[in-house]
């Protein structure tokens, strides 16, 4: 399943000049030295630089919506072009940069210096179906959210898009449309349990339960580590544009 032309013709429709696909998980990604760096020169030196004119150094912020992988470009520009080591933290979840960092070197030659950001650009929640999609990728808190919440949209699109790998995954009998019912069913299956304090005498102080918000992180988490198949949120948006 590969959607790569059809995301670079639609951005491209949407007035972006310069798109480049980059797999930071890469050791070192030939695209770095090939792609990158020439561009980030070509676009700064497209434009006047003003009293900066007799510099030698370059200057760059790397910006966008939490959790879209800032950190992870600027340490894997790092680790090509100077060969060190992490610069900057990183993590799946949002809100992991907090603030906008001293600026950290990426090349030698040119000179290249880059300022991490914080999630600076909140994300465009048009509606409740994008704004689950961008909490399902994690560029929303999960608890702002809550990680039943998102489960229960996952669950709504698997079976809306008759996508059905989640049921061997975790060993369902058949599908579910039920958040519940399939929460409580990964929360057995996995030993997720909570212990809670009983108000009612008859059943003693103590009680166990299914934890369903470990129960839901599990999913989130196999979810975003692909172990449920590649999947393309926006695949409505695709076809659209094939029909267009």
């Amino acid at each position: 399943m590969s959607f790569k032309d059809d995301v670079e013709h639609m951005l491209k429709q949407q007035g972006i000049k310069e798109l480049m696909w980059i797999n930071c998980k890469e050791q070192f990604p030939s695209v770095i030295k090939k792609d990158l760096i020439p561009t980030i020169m070509n676009s700064i030196n497209s434009y006047e630089r003003y009293k900066q004119t007799d510099l030698s150094i370059y200057n760059v912020m790397v910006i966008g919506i939490p959790n879209v992988g800032k950190s992870s470009l600027i340490n894997t520009i790092r680790r090509v072009l100077i060969q060190k080591g992490k610069a900057t933290p990183v993590g799946a979840r949002a809100g992991i940069t907090r603030s906008v960092l001293e600026k950290i070197k990426v090349s030698a030659d040119p000179k290249i210096y880059v300022y991490d950001t914080p999630g600076v650009l909140a994300p465009e929640v048009k509606n409740v179906d994008v704004g689950m999609k961008l909490a399902l990728c994690a560029c929303l808190q999960d608890h702002l959210v809550g990680e039943d919440v998102i489960v229960d949209f996952l669950l709504y699109w698997f079976n809306k898009h008759n996508n059905f790998r989640y049921v061997s995954v975790f060993e369902l009998k058949e599908p579910l449309d039920d958040v519940l019912e399939f929460l409580n069913h990964v929360a057995l299956k996995n030993n997720k349990i909570a212990r809670v304090t009983s108000l009612d005498p008859s059943q003693g102080r103590t009680v166990y339960k299914p934890d369903f918000t470990a129960a839901a992180a599990l999913v989130l988490k196999k979810f975003r580590a692909g172990e449920l198949g590649p999947v393309m949120l926006d695949s409505n948006k695709m076809k659209h544009l094939h029909k267009a």
